[in-house]
């Protein structure tokens, strides 16, 4: 126990100030950081009082080697505070550019004309890692409903607006890249409400998109989040100055110094929440070192076996279409399968796509043609040898959805899982299908949405 809580000297300092910096977890967490600090409780961190912290933290152990270190860091925190530390800032302007190529691209008319007037709610909350691609997609959502009249559009960045009678005046939600539990709050009562209201918000009739990271919710690794294991060897190297492969007090309270100078860019002696937000990120960021002698180059090799994810809100789950478990990075060439060649919502297509994005796959146990119709897919035998094998946790039927639909009580569903880049909102083809797939889950375009496969009884 003591090993562990030793561990911990990096990963609450890191983690916890990161997630604040990032927006993930909100102010209270670095509040109660600074309070656990800050010795005197004057509102500041001083050396001294960062140095004490972190070496108390070891909890009287010797050394913590790298593996001890990573268990420490799944053990105690979250994934989404780790992957909200990761992202990029929060921003809910887009780029000009992005938004000039995208309303050059834009589609003029809609495929369907809508039944009534119709009101699309785009949820841009994210409690894990934040796309800068949010508020473009966000913009495009907009400009497309006003441009084509098939929806207005309301924009919000809080779970909040997630409430049974707030509801009642919009048609669909939209998941903007929504990423980990983005509908929980601290209170559970709270939480419970947010959910129950999406749900029959949509069984009742109502309709639910999403684009990208709107499957990277509310799922988890049964082996450990990966973090710790990506962090630890980073947080080892710059602190195991004698190379012994472990850290002890004394490295631990240099890595102290160098974090304290790099947060003190005033050199004032003290570091108030103003700085913490301005500079950990880049701190943390910074804290690599370069590979030591022997350590092989590239990338770790692929994971193998069982699905490591499982889903933490089976109906959810369930109403998307399934988690993510694996992505191939940006830019990753991709041949679009069409599955359905004659729903409405894949003529834009006329027989083929072709894309460069990071690319979601989902396992076995969170994703089945027999929940879903499946629109689109990866063409998996056009992949290069080279490119399947990065994959970890491969699908042994190496069947890769990329879009569908499907009904949900007398709701439903559309979601895409390409929208990672910037770029995928300038292409025509790509907007066409996301109109299509909105005005079919708003219920103004008719398609086949049976499940692809029929399920064995």
């Amino acid at each position: 126990m003591k090993t562990i809580t030793r561990c911990l000297a990096v990963a609450a300092c890191a983690l916890a100030l990161a997630a604040v910096a990032m927006r993930s977890t909100g102010a209270q967490q670095a509040q109660d950081f600074l309070k656990a600090v800050d010795g005197d409780q004057d509102g500041f961190v001083t050396r001294g009082e960062l140095k004490t912290a972190m070496t108390q933290w070891l909890g009287g152990a010797a050394s913590a080697n790298q593996q001890q270190l990573a268990g420490a860091l799944e053990t105690a925190f979250p994934e989404s505070v780790f992957m909200g530390m990761m992202s990029p800032p929060q921003s809910q302007t887009p780029r000009a550019e992005d938004v000039e190529k995208m309303l050059a691209a834009l589609p003029a008319t809609a495929p369907a004309k809508p039944m009534k007037p119709r009101k699309v709610l785009v949820l841009c909350k994210c409690a894990g890692y934040i796309h800068s691609c949010i508020p473009l997609a966000a913009k495009t959502i907009e400009s497309m409903g006003s441009k084509t009249g098939a929806w207005t559009t309301t924009v919000s960045y809080d779970s909040a607006v997630i409430t049974a009678e707030n509801l009642k005046q919009y048609d669909l939600v939209f998941l903007n890249n929504t990423t980990g539990l983005f509908l929980d709050d601290p209170d559970p009562a709270v939480t419970a409400a947010r959910k129950k209201a999406l749900l029959d918000f949509v069984r009742s009739g109502k309709g639910l998109a999403g684009v990208h990271a709107a499957s990277d919710s509310y799922h988890k690794a049964t082996d450990g989040p990966a973090f710790g294991a990506m962090l630890a060897p980073g947080i080892l190297a710059v602190a195991d100055k004698d190379s012994n492969g472990g850290v002890d007090a004394a490295e631990m309270g240099a890595l102290a110094d160098q974090w304290f100078d790099k947060l003190d860019a005033d050199h004032s002696g003290k570091v108030g929440m103003a700085d913490l937000k301005a500079r950990l990120r880049g701190v943390l960021m910074s804290a690599r070192a370069p590979r030591r002698p022997g350590q092989p180059a590239g990338p770790p090799p692929p994971k193998t076996g069982p699905d490591h994810q499982i889903g933490v809100w089976p109906e959810f789950n369930r109403l998307i279409g399934g988690y993510f478990k694996y992505h191939w990075l940006d830019p990753q060439h991709i041949v679009y399968k069409i599955d359905d060649p004659d729903s409405p919502l894949t003529a834009m297509f006329k027989g083929g796509f072709e894309v460069n994005d990071e690319t979601y796959t989902f396992g076995v146990k969170g994703w089945s043609r027999t929940n879903l119709h499946v629109l689109t897919s990866i063409d998996y035998a056009k992949m290069s040898d080279a490119d399947k094998a990065k994959e970890d946790y491969p699908r042994e039927d190496h069947d890769y959805g990329l879009s569908w639909i499907r009904r949900e009580g007398k709701g439903r569903v559309f979601y895409e899982a390409h929208g990672h880049n910037e770029r995928v909102y300038a292409i025509k083809p790509m907007l066409e299908h996301l109109l299509a797939g909105v005005q079919y889950a708003l219920g103004d375009l008719k398609a086949n949405d049976a499940p692809s496969v029929k399920a064995k009884k």
